[in-house]
């Protein structure tokens, strides 16, 4: 059997409009901590995986590479410490809660500093000002080192609508009538498709070379947004599985799962659920050797129940879990891509290069949905409602923005309602009040 796992790399827009005023560090401290060390980990173990890179985010790295973004926690840990003030130290504990019974200006100044970075690096044994130059090497390096992998076959490249948005409900947001009545109309399929073909060439522009394939911003899709996608020029998309089942009309079934599927004039690759989320939500608990067998007799299941040109599609966060593994992750996945490597019926490999050779299984009339089947999560609060009904009014008498474009991404209404963190709400609304300025 096949394996295709896919690591997928987000962070919203962080700063204010017009500005490089970044009020979130987040990609700041994901490029050092988790872009680079999934790399290094593909590298050392020669594990071929994919990732993908949302345009926005590509945006944001590349900003902080040129010097260009500035952040409020990046400034409290340069000042020497004897010149934290109090405001410095409630904003490091704020964004770094496991550090908020430490008293000491200095200690907690070091050891937010040392979290920026991977295990990999072993942080703690390096001075600050050996952490402050790798932190520069690391940025200026990292889109070469993404493209050095995938010369060297070990990296696939996908990519996102620029600015991560729920294309389905950009296209009709009527689509989530079912689950919420009150919404808005907001209908604007022109927006959708420029979200794909502004964020394929970006991808080019930065990148060199235009992506084959893409993660839909949460795996939403629709027949509607797959005849998008085909006309920005993908050649293959993937989502969640239950929108398999639904569009089948089908029980879950490994030899249905397991193989590709075309929509519209777009290839499919349906991502195995449980596998996925096992490492998402559920391995950090374990004890990484127990946590591995587990998902390697999982694996063995499957590929009896399929067949060995079957392809299991694995896709997640690519970032965020590790955070609450035993050390950031590292020993989970280094046993995890040995112990496939060295299994001989497991056979790891890119997407394209498993299409090129495979042909789609049938044509799918898809159900539309998301990767958490449902566009609940996005709808279904009186403040995520609101969120909308805000975005359409801002639409319906405004001309389309990147101000515009901006606000449509899918964060700020995962958020809405569900958060405490101030700076969503402020980052949605001063976005939506530029383009609100527009025409």
């Amino acid at each position: 059997m096949y394996l295709n796992f896919v690591w997928h790399f987000h962070q919203p827009i962080y700063h204010q409009p017009d500005s490089q005023d970044y009020i979130l560090p987040w990609v700041n401290y994901h490029t050092t901590r988790n872009y680079w060390q999934m790399l290094k980990i593909i590298e050392d173990t020669e594990f071929p995986c994919t990732i993908n890179l949302v345009p926005c985010l590509l945006e944001q790295i590349i900003d902080y590479a040129n010097g260009k973004a500035v952040d409020p926690v990046w400034i409290s840990l340069m000042k020497p410490s004897r010149e934290l003030t109090q405001e410095d130290l409630s904003r490091l504990k704020r964004f770094f809660p496991q550090y908020h019974s430490i008293n000491s200006a200095s200690e907690l100044q070091r050891l937010v500093l040392d979290s920026f970075f991977s295990p990999l690096v072993r942080p703690q044994e390096k001075k600050p000002e050996d952490l402050l130059e790798l932190r520069e090497k690391i940025f200026s390096g990292i889109l070469n080192y993404f493209k050095d992998l995938k010369t060297k076959g070990l990296l696939e490249l996908t990519t996102s609508p620029y600015f991560h948005p729920i294309l389905p409900l950009l296209i009709d947001l009527s689509l989530a009538n079912s689950e919420v009545p009150e919404l808005p109309e907001f209908t604007y399929p022109e927006d959708a498709f420029w979200h794909l073909s502004h964020g394929r060439q970006y991808f080019q522009d930065k990148l060199g070379f235009l992506p084959k394939g893409l993660w839909p911003s949460e795996g939403a899709l629709s027949q509607q947004t797959c005849e998008l996608i085909a006309r920005a020029g993908f050649k293959f998309t993937l989502t969640d599985e239950h929108l398999l089942w639904k569009s089948l009309d089908h029980r879950p079934d490994p030899q249905l799962l397991f193989q590709p599927y075309e929509c519209a004039g777009v290839k499919i690759l349906f991502r195995d659920r449980e596998l996925s989320d096992l490492i998402s939500f559920e391995y950090h608990r374990w004890p990484a050797e127990q946590a591995v067998a587990d998902f390697m007799r999982k694996l063995e299941k499957r590929t009896q129940a399929s067949g060995e040109e079957a392809l299991c599609s694995i896709i997640l966060d690519g970032e965020n879990p590790w955070g609450v593994y035993n050390n950031n992750g590292v020993d989970f996945l280094r046993l995890l891509f040995e112990r496939i490597k060295a299994t001989q019926n497991l056979q790891p490999i890119l997407p394209q290069t498993y299409l090129e050779n495979h042909q789609s299984a049938a044509s799918l009339k898809l159900i539309p949905g998301t990767w958490m089947s449902s566009f609940f999560k996005w709808v279904g609060h009186p403040d995520k409602v609101k969120s909308w009904k805000r975005l359409s009014g801002v639409r319906q008498k405004h001309p389309f923005s990147t101000y515009l474009a901006v606000a449509e991404g899918s964060d700020w209404f995962w958020w809405s309602g569900e958060s405490e963190e101030i700076e969503f709400e402020l980052l949605f609304s001063n976005y939506l009040e530029k383009a609100s300025k527009i025409g």
